[in-house]
């Protein structure tokens, strides 16, 4: 690659590839249930983090705090999200899956990370090492641009 713009389209295309690949292999989740990605995003971040308040849901996920609200709504309305007040700020709403939500989260989570340990298992020592910095390096510039939000 020659240019930053040659590393971005690069970027781009590995990472979409990467994830659609993952998922092909693991399952979709809640992907298959005729969700829009966003819901499926908060879904998954709902089921890594359950007691995520909704505006931080919404700063994770780049996300207006209104937008995701209507997504929590909806959401709850589909039975697959509960979303109760905070006990020390009852303007606070918490966020987490309900049970049947939690489990097909849990299923498409030990998927996913079956795929890749496997994967992983496969790729000789320098790889893995070169994979961790690389990774430490996505996670510095996905910082960047969480910091540059409009």
């Amino acid at each position: 690659m020659d240019t930053r713009t040659d590393l971005v389209a690069e970027l781009f295309s590995v990472v979409g590839r990467f994830r659609r690949t993952l998922r092909r292999k693991a399952g979709k989740s809640f992907g298959s249930s005729g969700l829009t990605e966003s819901q499926s995003e908060l879904l998954r971040l709902v089921a890594r983090q359950p007691g995520i308040s909704v505006s931080s849901a919404a700063a994770e996920l780049g996300l207006a705090p209104n937008t995701a609200s209507t997504l929590v709504s909806r959401l709850t309305a589909d039975g697959l999200v509960v979303r109760a007040p905070d006990p020390k700020d009852r303007r606070i709403g918490r966020l987490r899956l309900t049970d049947p939500a939690q489990r097909l989260a849990d299923r498409s989570r030990a998927a996913r990370r079956a795929a890749l340990t496997d994967v992983l298992d496969e790729l000789d020592p320098d790889d893995v090492q070169a994979l961790a910095a690389g990774l430490r390096v996505l996670a510095d510039i996905t910082e960047k641009l969480q910091e540059k939000r409009p």
